[in-house]
């Protein structure tokens, strides 16, 4: 029995000019991952010193007022685990958000304990727009703003991506490809890329 080889070559088709091979669709992944939390530091800051002032709480109390009047443990507890809590929820929340582009289709997926996935198809975007604050330029991270006409995602914004101008040009170009394919008119040429401060 002679084995398959292990990745076969696409089906050729015979034509007059010779056999034909088939167009190769495979997909290529540009970017997978969940955002950087490097580029939600600003969220990140809030959060922790909300926890902060929660810890510290019971312990300022404690030393300015009447220890006899102190409320019961409890409720220090309560303040000191909700604290700890809130230090770790921005991380929660920006691991809760994955996304995957590919040459074809942009997937979203959120959620901490249950999970939703949107897929945006390339050949729906109108716009693609990019920023990136001084901040996120010191962190190599910026946001892409997708809009579309696809009913369920009519808008689509990636905050955290690292190395962002890159796959922001090849996402662009590709959407152009991707439509001329399907004799969709392209999408606005006047895609947009804004760097505050440049």
């Amino acid at each position: 029995m002679s084995e398959i080889p292990p990745n076969p070559a696409p089906p050729t088709v015979a034509t007059p000019n010779g056999p034909h091979r088939e167009a190769d669709d495979r997909e290529e992944i540009y970017y997978e991952g969940s955002p950087m939390v490097r580029g939600n530091l600003g969220k990140i800051m809030l959060w922790a010193i909300v926890g902060q002032l929660l810890i510290a709480a019971p312990i300022v109390y404690y030393f300015v007022s009447n220890p006899r009047h102190f409320p019961i443990w409890w409720v220090s507890l309560a303040l000191v685990v909700a604290g700890l809590v809130m230090l770790f929820i921005p991380y929660l929340i920006v691991k809760s958000v994955r996304y995957r582009i590919t040459n074809y289709r942009i997937d979203f997926e959120r959620g901490i304990f249950g999970k939703k996935i949107d897929t945006l198809e390339l050949w729906h975007v109108e716009d693609i727009r990019f920023d990136q604050s001084f901040l996120d330029r010191i962190f190599g991270v910026g946001n892409l703003m997708v809009v579309s006409a696809d009913e369920t995602t009519p808008q689509l914004r990636m905050h955290g991506l690292p190395n962002p101008r890159p796959l922001f040009e090849t996402l662009k170009q590709r959407v152009i490809a991707v439509k001329r394919s399907r004799g969709v008119l392209k999408m606005d040429a006047g895609a947009h890329d804004h760097v505050p401060g440049v």
